[in-house]
C-alpha cells in the first residue's frame, strides 16, 4: 500500500502555523465525490467574510482531467455548494463545503447522484422519510495490513472485539474517538460509534436525518474520517470484504421510516414496504454498491451476513436481508433496517432506490423515467 510520507511529518510543527491569526478571512474547503463514486477530493478557497448559509458560498471549479471526470478538451467542472459544516481541522470560522459537480455544459457529472436523489426526496417530502446509517470501516496500517494485526499471521478469532475494551481487543480507538469528536464539532448528525466484529473494524452511526440530508451528512462524516486517518498515518477502508475468508465484511446498513410507519399501527406500512422490496431484489443489489453488485457478492455470502441470492425478513435477525428491530415489533411502529448496502455504497443512490420502490411503488429491474416537472 503506497502512502504519503506526510503522515510522518511533525504535527506539532504544523500547529504553530495553524495558530497564526487569519484576520477576517475564512478558509472554505470545497469537497466533492470523484470519478469512482467512492472517493473524495478537496481544495480550499479564501473568502473575505464568514458565510452564514450555504447560499452565501460562491460556485467554484476544477479541472476534470485531473480527477478522471472529463476526457474532453472542455474539462472545466463546476463545484456547486450544497451543504456547509464547521471545519474541525482549521476550526472556526473556517468551513467544510460539500458540493455537487456539474460538467462544462452545466449538466451533472455521472457520479453526481445527489442531483437526482434530491428530486425524488422532493417528490415525497410530505411522507417525511427518515434515514439512519450504520457505517462500518476497517483501519489499515501503511504496511497494507489491518491496523494492529501481526505482520506474519492473524489475531485471535472473532468474538471479543465487538464493543470490546482493552489494548488486546480495541484496535485503533484513538482514531474512532477523534473522528467522533470532529463530527460533533462539524455539525454532522453522528449518533454513535463502536468497535465492530473484526479487529481493526469500527462502526459509526449517522441520523436520523430527513430526506437528502442523510447523504450529505454521511459523505461529510466519511471525509472527516479520511482526514483524521491522514493525520494519524493510517488508512480507512470502506471495502465491503477487506480481508478474505471467515472475517467480517463491512456494510452500510440503512434504517428507513416514513411518518405513517412511525405512527400508531405503522407496522402495517413497514410490512408493505418490505413486501415491495422483496419483489425487486435484483435492482437493489445493483444499486447497493458502486460496482453494480460485484462488491457485495464478496460480502453477502450468507456467512456473517445476508445471502445476496435470498430475501429473508426477520425480527432481530442478524442474517436477515431486511430486519425489523425487536422494539419495533413490540411497539407495532417505527422503522426497518435494510442490511444489504455495502460499506462503499453511495447513500444518495441507496436512499433514492428505497424511495422509488417503497414509496413510489416502482417495479421491475430498471428505474422508471419521470418527466421533469
Amino acid at each position: 500500500m503506497a502512502t504519503s510520507s506526510s503522515a510522518r511529518l511533525s504535527k506539532a510543527m504544523k500547529q504553530q502555523y495553524m495558530q497564526l491569526p487569519q484576520g477576517d478571512t475564512v478558509q472554505a474547503m470545497y469537497i466533492w465525490i470523484n470519478s469512482t463514486g467512492e472517493e473524495l477530493r478537496c481544495k480550499t478557497k479564501t473568502l473575505n467574510a464568514e458565510p452564514q448559509t450555504v447560499e452565501d458560498l460562491p460556485e467554484w471549479n476544477f479541472a476534470g482531467s485531473g480527477t478522471n471526470q472529463s476526457k474532453s478538451i472542455k474539462c472545466k467542472m463546476y463545484l456547486i455548494p450544497k451543504a456547509m459544516f464547521r471545519d474541525p481541522f482549521r476550526k472556526d470560522p473556517n468551513k467544510l463545503v460539500l458540493c455537487e459537480v456539474l460538467k462544462h455544459d452545466r449538466k451533472p457529472v455521472e457520479t453526481n447522484l445527489r442531483h437526482t436523489c434530491k428530486r425524488f426526496m422532493d417528490m415525497v417530502e410530505d411522507r417525511h422519510p427518515w434515514f439512519g446509517v450504520e457505517q462500518e470501516y476497517t483501519l489499515f496500517g501503511t504496511d497494507g495490513r489491518p491496523f494492529g494485526w501481526p505482520s506474519n499471521g492473524f489475531p485471535g478469532p472473532q468474538g471479543p472485539y465487538y464493543c470490546g475494551v482493552g489494548a488486546d481487543k480495541a484496535y485503533g480507538r484513538d482514531i474512532a474517538e477523534a473522528h467522533y469528536r470532529a463530527c460533533l464539532y462539524a455539525g454532522v448528525e453522528i449518533c454513535g460509534s463502536n468497535a465492530d466484529v473484526m479487529p481493526a473494524q469500527w462502526e459509526f452511526q449517522v441520523g436520523p436525518c430527513e430526506g437528502i440530508s442523510i447523504g450529505d451528512h454521511l459523505w461529510m462524516a466519511r471525509f472527516i474520517l479520511h482526514r483524521v486517518c491522514e493525520d494519524f498515518g493510517v488508512v480507512a477502508s470502506l471495502d465491503p470484504k477487506p480481508v478474505p475468508g471467515n472475517w467480517n465484511g463491512a456494510g452500510c446498513h440503512i434504517n428507513f421510516s416514513t411518518k405513517e410507519m412511525r405512527e400508531e399501527g405503522g407496522l402495517r406500512h413497514i410490512e408493505e414496504a418490505i413486501e415491495k422490496l422483496s419483489r425487486r431484489q435484483s435492482y437493489h443489489n445493483r444499486v447497493y454498491d458502486p460496482k453494480g453488485g460485484l462488491d457485495n457478492a464478496r460480502r453477502l455470502t450468507g456467512i456473517l451476513a445476508p445471502d445476496i441470492n435470498k430475501f429473508i425478513v426477520g425480527v432481530a435477525n442478524r442474517d436477515a436481508t431486511v430486519r425489523i428491530p425487536l422494539s419495533v415489533a413490540q411497539d407495532q411502529r417505527g422503522y426497518f433496517e435494510d442490511r444489504r448496502p455495502s460499506a462503499n455504497c453511495d447513500p444518495y443512490a441507496v436512499t433514492e432506490a428505497l424511495i422509488r420502490t417503497c414509496l413510489l411503488s416502482e417495479e421491475g429491474e430498471e428505474p422508471v423515467e419521470y418527466r421533469e416537472s
